[in-house]
């Protein structure tokens, strides 16, 4: 991060919604130690709050549902940057129960929205997912509805400050419920690790590389773009054959004796992601390290694109990690989190 990035948040008071959450408390943590101005947690789950408020000490919490718009109103006001992470995320629980997924993806999310704009909030940052581009299952379809929710808010804001973007990525290792989440108390028992379909691939990233990227955008934003981080991408039974070698000995396994089990897709999953249409890539940019989507529809935040990169981005079409290279993101991201005991002889190379 550069130091003007680190001088602009710091002088800010912050919202992070879902910020008891996996990338929530990231981005939480994140923030303190950067010493921002003020920062606000928002989370309707109080258990996770208080642990929160333990670990991160300077930091004021709030206790309420993004579904209802009365007991959010209090934590939303005079803040300067809003950081929407909060969300229900989990595909095939989605297609179960859909509306549980409306009432907190899309009417939360255009909840935050009007009461940003009426707060005079100075930036409103969506946290996407890749389930939102071409969407087949019912969180995907969500999450596109809530970013569009953003973008045209943005767009007919009409003199209001408040600038409203988007950031959009793929699956962050080892976030609640994540396949790693699976994949590890698997291990405990003693396998067998279940696979969906060999073939699968899926863009992944660090949650510090996200956290990163999230406050980038938000420095750059200025209304209207979805922001998509560039990702590698990994086939599912790499991940799990990486998974195994590394972790198994941990809990007193051969990697031998760790079986991997195919299991099929589950209900609205896609055997590929996507980051980016080609029809969206008509109308972005290629930054360093992301790309920058711009509104289609005339409004605010509109502009003409030059050299649009023109290419749609897909994990099937990406670069794929080796076994190697995912080994050891696997020991990265447990020495970070500490999710488990590790001997001091095991450290990431």
């Amino acid at each position: 991060m550069n130091v003007d990035m680190i001088s602009y948040l710091k002088n800010k008071k912050i919202l992070v919604t879902g910020g008891a959450g996996s990338i929530g408390s990231a981005l939480v943590k994140k923030l303190a130690e950067l010493g921002v101005r003020k920062i606000r947690v928002l989370d309707n789950n109080e258990n996770s709050l208080v642990t929160l408020k333990r670990i991160v000490g300077n930091v004021n919490i709030y206790l309420g549902d993004i579904r209802d718009i009365e007991s959010i109103r209090d934590a939303i006001t005079d803040v300067d940057i809003v950081l929407h992470a909060a969300a229900l995320k989990h595909v095939p629980l989605s297609e179960y129960f859909p509306m549980e997924y409306v009432k907190t993806n899309v009417i939360g999310t255009q909840n935050l929205v009007k009461l940003s704009i009426e707060s005079d909030v100075e930036k409103f940052i969506l946290i996407s997912t890749d389930k939102a581009v071409n969407p087949v299952n019912v969180m995907g379809a969500t999450k596109l509805l809530a970013e569009k929710l953003v973008i045209v808010a943005n767009l007919m804001r009409r003199g209001r400050r408040t600038k409203l973007s988007c950031v959009r990525f793929g699956n962050v290792l080892y976030t609640h419920g994540s396949v790693l989440d699976i994949f590890l108390r698997q291990i405990r028992k003693g396998g067998p690790i279940t696979v969906t379909d060999p073939n699968m691939t899926r863009f992944v990233m660090s949650v510090t590389k996200a956290v990163e990227l999230i406050l980038k955008a938000t420095y750059l934003a200025e209304g209207g773009e979805i922001f998509i981080l560039k990702m590698d991408a990994v086939r599912i039974i790499d991940l799990a054959k990486a998974f195994i070698e590394v972790i198994a000995p941990l809990y007193g396994y051969n990697p031998t004796d760790i079986t991997i089990k195919i299991i099929g897709r589950r209900p609205g999953e896609k055997f590929h992601e996507e980051l980016m249409t080609e029809l969206e890539s008509q109308r972005a940019i290629e930054l360093e390290d992301m790309f920058v989507i711009y509104p289609e529809l005339p409004g605010v935040g509109y502009k003409e694109i030059k050299n649009p990169v023109n290419r749609r981005y897909t994990s099937k079409d990406a670069k794929l990690l080796g076994i190697d290279t995912i080994k050891k993101l696997i020991r990265e991201f447990f020495e970070f989190y500490e999710l488990i005991h590790v001997p001091v002889e095991f450290k990431a190379k």
